[in-house]
C-alpha cells in the first residue's frame, strides 16, 4: 500500500461520485477544484482532510495553515474557517480526500484506550502534519470498498473505527484524545459550540454558554479560545458571515434582508463586519449573484 495507491483510489471515487451525483461511501468524499480560488468561508465539521494534489491555505482565528500534497488536517470541533486553493489547474486539479469523523466512535474507544492516553494541554481543534502511513493503509482499504456495497456496509464500520483509533493515537490527534472524556474541557466547549451553531442569529449570552459548559465565565473564555482559536463572540460573528454570504450568493432581495436574516439589527454594522471579513462589501457579492 502507498500514498500513490490512495491517490488512484480517490481519483476513481471522484469519478463515481460524479457519475452518481452523490456519495458512494457514507463517510468519504473527494473534493476537487480545477482552478485556484479566492478566500471562501465555510464551517468545517469534525473531519480528517488529506491533500492528494495541489495546495491550500486556511485561516482560523489568528492562525494560518498552509497545506500541500501529502499533508493531513484534522478538525475536532465545528469550526468556521476561511480558506483558498492556491495551486490547481485543469491538468492537475486540487484534490483532497475528506473523511468524516464520528465523535461517538471516538468516545466508544474510551473504555479501551482511556487509561493509555493523557490530555494534550496544547492541542488545538485544527491540527496539521504530514500524513502518517498508519492512517493511509486503512483509508485505502476503506476506499477499496467503493464497488462492494455489502462489504462497505459490513466491513466499513470496522475499518472506520480503526482509522479513528490510528488518528486518536497519533501526534495530530491531541484534541481528539481530549474529547474522549465527556467531562473534559474539549467536550464541554463542544456542547457550547453546538448551542451557538443552533442559535447563531440570537443575541449571544456568554453567561448562559458558560453554564452549559459547566464553567465560570473567565474559565469558559479561556478554554473556548484555546480550543477554537477565537472568542465566542467572534465565533458567532463568523457563523453569521458565512450564512450571509450564502444568502447573498443565492440573490436575496437586498443587503438589509441578508443582515436581518443572520441576526444583525443594523445593516451598516453588518456591512462593516462583512467587508472586514471578506475584503469587499456585501453589495459586491450581491451584484455578482444577479
Amino acid at each position: 500500500m502507498s500514498f500513490e495507491k490512495l491517490q488512484q483510489l480517490a481519483t476513481e471515487l471522484a469519478l463515481r461520485e460524479s457519475k452518481h451525483s452523490g456519495r458512494v461511501l457514507p463517510s468519504a468524499h473527494v473534493f476537487q477544484r480545477r482552478e485556484v480560488s479566492a478566500f471562501e468561508a465555510v464551517v468545517y465539521n469534525p473531519v480528517i482532510c488529506l491533500i492528494l494534489q495541489g495546495k491550500k491555505e486556511m485561516h482560523i482565528g489568528d492562525r494560518r495553515v498552509s497545506l500541500a500534497e501529502g499533508d493531513a488536517l484534522v478538525v475536532s470541533h465545528d469550526l468556521p474557517v476561511v480558506s483558498k486553493i492556491t495551486e490547481a489547474s485543469p491538468e492537475t486539479p486540487y484534490r483532497a480526500l475528506i473523511l468524516s469523523l464520528d465523535l461517538g466512535v471516538l468516545r466508544s474507544l474510551y473504555e479501551q484506550v482511556g487509561e493509555a492516553v493523557s490530555e494534550a494541554h496544547h492541542a488545538t481543534s485544527l491540527s496539521a502534519s504530514a500524513a502518517d502511513p498508519a492512517w493511509i493503509e486503512p483509508m485505502e482499504r476503506y476506499l477499496d470498498l467503493m464497488d462492494a456495497p455489502l462489504d462497505a456496509q459490513v466491513l466499513g464500520p470496522m475499518i472506520l473505527k480503526e482509522i479513528h483509533f490510528r488518528l486518536l493515537m497519533s501526534p495530530i490527534g491531541g484534541m481528539l484524545r481530549n474529547l474522549l472524556s465527556v467531562d473534559s474541557h474539549a467536550s464541554r466547549i463542544s456542547r457550547a459550540i453546538q448551542q451557538i451553531r443552533a442559535n447563531f442569529c440570537d443575541p449571544l449570552v456568554v453567561g448562559d454558554l458558560a453554564q452549559i459548559a459547566g464553567m465560570s465565565q473567565s474559565s469558559f473564555h479561556e478554554h473556548f479560545k484555546s480550543v477554537t482559536g477565537t472568542t465566542p463572540l467572534q465565533y458567532q460573528k463568523d457563523l453569521r458571515m458565512i450564512q450571509a454570504r450564502a444568502l447573498l450568493a443565492k440573490g436575496v432581495p437586498s443587503v438589509s434582508v441578508a443582515s436581518f436574516e443572520v441576526g444583525y439589527e443594523s445593516p451598516t454594522h453588518f456591512s462593516r463586519d462583512y467587508s472586514r471579513k471578506f475584503g469587499c462589501s456585501p453589495k459586491h457579492h450581491l451584484a455578482r449573484a444577479s
